[in-house]
């Protein structure tokens, strides 16, 4: 399985995702620049933390207009797995790929901390190798973390049961304590939280390593090779 990390101009997390996919999961990975307009040799696409363009005017707004987005879209009605975590998640919520918005952490602070997440549905291409209900630990890095939507849209997430990961305690205000979301699909994730900074003890947690083994199982167990 080959695998996009998508380069904002200041992403940070970029070196951090290459190296849970080249290092940690042991399949190819390749940083593509924004300015990128084919993205069609993926079989994975991700969005990485950061800071894209500064996070002028809205964090993510700016980069939604990038280039490379119309192949993100692309790949992403094509049912390609999508994932974009912290900035990367802020930036498929202004692109229309995730349904919400982002508001500023509840007690207004920057917020870097390992987290407890309960993992509320492990029925997706990103869940599959964890358990219903388990809890993980894995660390967030954000200042605009506090996840919203309106009524509806929270029924509709309930009902298709769209809401991937909640915090065990809410720390940043997030309505329901929502930490991860996928479109009705199922093939794009947004969470805050930081999957690829948990893939092996030395950071502390090995526990984000599954969702990347979740992702490749999928793809393994949907694409029939023959020698």
């Amino acid at each position: 399985m080959k695998f996009a990390v998508i380069v904002f101009p200041g992403s940070n997390c970029d070196a951090d995702m290459y190296h849970a996919i080249a290092d940690a999961l042991g399949e190819e990975v390749e940083y593509v620049w924004h300015a990128e307009t084919d993205i069609d040799r993926f079989d994975g696409i991700l969005l990485p933390g950061g800071f894209s363009y500064g996070d002028y005017l809205r964090s993510g707004a700016i980069a939604r207009f990038a280039n490379v987005m119309e192949s993100v879209n692309k790949a992403a009605e094509a049912g390609k797995p999508v994932l974009g975590v912290c900035n990367g998640f802020q930036v498929l919520l202004e692109a229309g790929l995730l349904p919400g918005a982002m508001k500023r952490n509840e007690n207004l602070k920057f917020i870097c901390r390992p987290v407890d997440l309960v993992v509320e549905n492990n029925e997706t291409m990103f869940t599959s190798e964890y358990e219903q209900g388990q809890v993980i630990s894995i660390p967030v890095a954000h200042g605009e973390g506090n996840y919203y939507c309106d009524e509806e849209t929270l029924a509709n997430l309930k009902e298709n049961k769209q809401i991937v990961f909640s915090y065990r305690t809410n720390v940043n205000g997030s309505l329901e304590q929502i930490a991860g979301i996928m479109n009705e699909q199922g093939n794009v994730l947004g969470m805050m939280p930081h999957p690829e900074r948990a893939v092996e003890p030395l950071l502390g947690s090995e526990d984000g390593l599954k969702l990347f083994k979740s992702i490749l199982r999928n793809w393994r167990e949907t694409h029939v090779t023959t020698s």
